[in-house]
């Protein structure tokens, strides 16, 4: 509990420096404090998380730091070899390469090397627009390394625990589903109805999503119907399988009374003729098998 307490704890910290550099820095650092550096100095936050980001922004962005500067510093960490490394910022760093800038404003951070993969996890959670398999690709990071619940992260992130759960259940698709989330070819309103689906269903449906266009309604009404399906077809198994079972009872039942009615008599069996022969020692005899016979005919 100690343990969990105290990554707990880290995680707290590590959210109040996101909200430290966002809301104080930049309104009390001091000019002293802001170095110029080279633009090619400054490398990616190898940690980062966001994979994808929006070109056309971007775009927009450099068109307006070639009219008004780079109106914030980036945030940065000093690596032993005079290099930086990119704590928040990524956007306006392309954007800055893309207007050409050869320098840029930094402030250096003395945040520890181990917390940049985290505090970009938490950059991006807070301050970029994920797509949903990003999104729960961070939630799961730091539900890992700090060893918390889905409840537990919802309090600290202000999120609401069915968002940080149901974004989760996206990772349990498949590879293929996920790809097509994140490229935004289908919709997160559509993601949500697969889930808990079988790989063969998903993939049924991910093919009429794309293929015939299917709205989100559609898609829930086609994914009704395949379940009902199913559930039909595994009625029909099971009630085969009872028939058979019951079947196989009723003619174990039949041989039994069989054995017990043929034990009084004298039996004779004839291999090569296929036939058994069954001797009476009078006439009584053969009229009671007989009635026994029809008898268990009756009953069954």
């Amino acid at each position: 509990m100690a343990k969990k307490k105290a990554l707990n704890t880290g995680l707290n910290e590590l959210l109040a420096d996101i909200d430290g550099v966002y809301q104080g820095v930049y309104e009390t650092i001091d000019s002293q404090k802001i170095r110029h550096v080279h633009i090619n100095n400054i490398q990616p936050n190898p940690n980062q998380p966001r994979k994808d980001f929006d070109e056309e922004k971007i775009n927009e962005l450099a068109e307006s730091i070639k009219q008004h500067g780079l109106l914030q510093p980036l945030i940065v960490t000093e690596c032993p070899d005079a290099s930086y490394t990119l704590i928040i910022g990524e956007r306006r760093l392309r954007a800055a390469k893309l207007a050409g800038l050869e320098e840029v404003a930094v402030i250096v951070s003395d945040i520890e090397q181990h917390k940049l993969r985290e505090l970009a996890l938490i950059e991006n959670i807070q301050r970029e627009n994920l797509n949903p398999i990003e999104l729960a690709t961070c939630y799961q990071a730091l539900i890992s390394e700090h060893n918390i619940t889905h409840d537990e992260l919802s309090q600290r992130l202000c999120k609401s625990r069915s968002q940080i759960t149901n974004t989760l259940r996206l990772l349990g698709l498949r590879k293929e589903t996920q790809n097509l989330i994140a490229q935004n070819k289908i919709t997160q309103g559509h993601s949500k109805i697969l889930i808990g689906l079988g790989e063969k269903d998903e993939e049924t449906i991910i093919q009429s999503i794309l293929g015939q266009k299917l709205n989100v309604r559609d898609t829930e009404i086609l994914a009704k119907k395949i379940k009902e399906k199913k559930h039909i077809a595994e009625s029909n198994e099971t009630g085969i399988k009872q028939d058979s079972m019951s079947s196989s009872h009723i003619e174990k039942s039949k041989l039994k009374e069989l054995q017990k009615i043929l034990q009084h008599y004298r039996i004779s069996t004839r291999a090569h003729t296929n036939s058994i022969t069954l001797i009476f020692s009078d006439n009584a005899s053969l009229q009671n098998l007989i009635e026994s016979l029809h008898q268990n005919s009756i009953n069954h």
